[in-house]
C-alpha cells in the first residue's frame, strides 16, 4: 500500500511542477509583452477633455512606435511625468525636437504667447483642455527618454471603444 501511495504522490508532484512551469510561462509572457509591447493604462482627470474622459478611460499603449523614433505632432502619448517620476502622464505630442512651438503661456489670465524651438532629444506635450492641465507649458520640453507609450486604442468605456486617433487640425 505504501508503494502505491508514493506512485500516487509522484504522479501528483510531476503534474503540479508541469502547471507551475505554465503558469510561470504566461507571467513572462505577459512580463515581455507589458514591457516592450504593449500596454494597459487607465487615463483620468481633465487634462485630456473632451478627448478622454474626466472620469477614466482604459486604453491600450504600443511601446515600439517611441523606441523606433515613430511619434510625431498629434499622438496621444503616455509620458514618465518630470515632475513626479512616480506618476505617468497621458498627453498630446505637439512638436518633436527642431519644430517651432507657440504656446498660450497662461491660458487662464491672458492672451500672452510666446514661441519655443523644441531642444534636440525632446518633445512638447500639452492636454488638450488647455485651462487645465500641467504639461510643457508649465516644465517645459520633454526629454524623448521619458515617453513610455503612443496610445492607439481606447478599451473602456464601452460606448468609446475604438482607435484613437490624431486630433483634426
Amino acid at each position: 500500500m505504501g508503494l502505491r501511495n508514493l506512485k500516487q504522490w509522484k504522479s501528483f508532484a510531476i503534474e503540479a511542477l508541469n502547471q507551475s512551469f505554465l503558469v510561470a510561462k504566461f507571467l513572462c509572457f505577459l512580463h515581455v509583452t507589458n514591457t516592450y509591447l504593449c500596454t494597459v493604462a487607465l487615463t483620468y482627470g481633465p487634462s485630456m477633455l473632451p478627448t478622454l474622459n474626466l472620469t477614466g478611460d482604459l486604453v491600450l499603449a504600443e511601446k515600439i512606435s517611441p523606441r523606433i523614433g515613430k511619434v510625431g505632432p498629434g499622438d496621444v502619448v503616455l509620458v514618465r511625468s518630470p515632475v513626479n517620476p512616480r506618476r505617468v502622464v497621458t498627453k498630446r505630442v505637439i512638436g518633436i525636437e527642431g519644430d517651432s512651438v507657440t504656446y498660450v503661456v497662461d491660458p487662464k489670465n491672458s492672451d500672452r504667447s510666446d514661441t519655443i524651438v523644441v531642444p534636440k532629444g525632446h518633445i512638447w506635450i500639452e492636454g488638450d483642455n488647455i485651462y487645465d492641465s500641467n504639461d510643457s507649458r508649465k516644465f517645459g520640453a520633454v526629454p524623448y527618454g521619458l515617453l513610455q507609450a503612443k496610445v492607439f486604442w481606447r478599451v473602456l468605456p464601452p460606448k468609446d471603444f475604438g482607435p484613437l486617433g490624431q486630433r483634426a487640425k
